[in-house]
């Protein structure tokens, strides 16, 4: 029997998107909704049987606040949180905030889906591995990264993160190759191999998981540890061609 649920998350295009995949999956989607500032009065109103939400800093200061109001105002709804690896202290936020799962935001779909329906019949939405690791952060915090923008930013080069950075500001190739003063051939080469170490297909998914897992916060300042911000391009050199229209 599918679950009466909302889905929300601050990129309402992954709201959207989980959204879509749970109602192929049978379940009864009340609303696909961003921000979550704003989840807490859409969950009161629609009274669903089970929140997602979504959060990219589950360990940060009131991340958790619309939990609280809506486990206040309507108790019988299950919270379920998306997030990326969890510290210690963000899962313990969760939790105390009367969330009832905790799921990563990597999980495959079949993942969120038993973590929803564990919650609705009032069993604790966690899987044993993410306590694990939880608790081997906590004995050994040294052994592994804090979370997984972390992950994701030692896997790329200094060059590839300002790329990325670009990439997520919604710049083409030519203004990213304009911008790091490359050809537009090697910043090409560089937005395939951030795409090919993200594990992403897309320019719009490897923005997305940036975001989703914090890994923007963390790579917002160039190498030379100046804020980024994009430049207009330059005019080609002597000699040089025309640069190549802008891609899609």
């Amino acid at each position: 029997m599918g679950v009466r649920l909302i889905v929300v998350d601050d990129h309402r295009l992954l709201a959207e998107a989980l959204a879509s995949a749970l109602k192929l999956r049978g379940h009864r989607v009340l609303a696909a909704a961003a921000p979550s500032v704003g989840a807490a009065d859409l969950v009161i109103s629609r009274a669903p049987e089970v929140c997602l939400l979504g959060t990219a800093a589950p360990a940060e200061p009131g991340t958790f606040d619309p939990v609280v109001k809506i486990k206040r105002e309507r108790p019988q709804v299950a919270v379920v949180v998306l997030g990326p690896v969890p510290s210690p202290r963000g899962i313990a936020a969760a939790f105390a905030s009367g969330a009832s799962g905790y799921v990563r935001h990597d999980e495959r779909i079949e993942g969120v889906e038993r973590a929803i329906m564990k919650a609705r019949t009032g069993e604790a939405a966690v899987a044993p591995q993410l306590l694990q690791g939880a608790f081997g952060e906590l004995l050994n915090p040294a052994a592994q990264p804090d979370d997984e923008g972390q992950r994701l930013l030692q896997m790329l080069t200094p060059r590839e993160v300002e790329v990325l950075v670009r990439v997520a500001d919604g710049e083409d190739t030519r203004l990213i190759a304009a911008g790091m003063g490359i050809a537009p051939s090697t910043a090409r080469t560089h937005v395939q191999r951030v795409l090919m170490k993200l594990g992403v297909g897309s320019r719009l998914e490897a923005a997305a998981l940036a975001a989703r897992t914090g890994l923007l916060d963390r790579a917002g300042a160039l190498p030379d540890g100046t804020p980024h911000a994009p430049q207009a391009p330059h005019a080609p050199h002597a000699g040089q061609g025309p640069e190549p229209p802008p891609e899609p």
